[in-house]
């Protein structure tokens, strides 16, 4: 089971393409300014099943792909990834927001459930917590000049961090 904000069917403004994007609920940073406040609160939301949030990807076939934000998805990866495989099987690119940095992810892997599964399966992250001064309202798929939008297949390659070119 999964714990949700919500799912928007179709969206252009969280990510490229038309995508679908899942809100996860719970979320420890609480950035000042914070666009959905009201993800944070882990016991918030409702509960869905994978399997329902499957239906609802595969009931759509104009979609490039999934978005997972929230909340924080890392706090439900293992959930999260098992979506994540279904998605790339079906052609889907799947986009993940965050408020960890990538460096914090990769150090946190062995303690954190997940954390290494959705990072793998993840092709565009938006990392770096919400920083209300260095609000951009300009920005294309991110809120504030510190977060980066990471194309994670380049990264990878290159061992070392590539932005999207988005």
């Amino acid at each position: 089971m999964l714990r949700i904000a919500g799912i928007v069917r179709e969206s252009i403004v969280d990510g490229p393409g038309i995508r679908m994007v899942v809100f996860t609920q719970g979320c420890n940073h609480n950035c000042k300014g914070c666009h959905n406040p009201e993800t944070h609160d882990f016991s918030g939301g409702k509960e869905v099943s994978c399997e329902e949030v499957i239906r609802q990807m595969d009931s759509n076939p104009l979609l490039d792909g999934i978005t997972f934000s929230g909340g924080d998805p890392f706090e439900q990866a293992d959930v999260l990834a098992e979506i994540a495989v279904i998605a790339k099987s079906r052609g889907l690119n799947v986009m993940t927001y965050t408020g960890y940095t990538y460096e914090r992810l990769i150090a946190g892997i062995p303690e954190r459930k997940g954390w290494a599964e959705l990072l793998k399966l993840t092709d565009i992250l938006v990392d770096g917590p919400f920083k209300i001064e260095q609000k951009n309202m300009l920005l294309k798929f991110k809120g504030s000049e510190n977060q980066r939008i990471i194309d994670l297949e380049k990264t990878r390659q290159k061992n070392e961090i590539v932005l999207a070119d988005i």
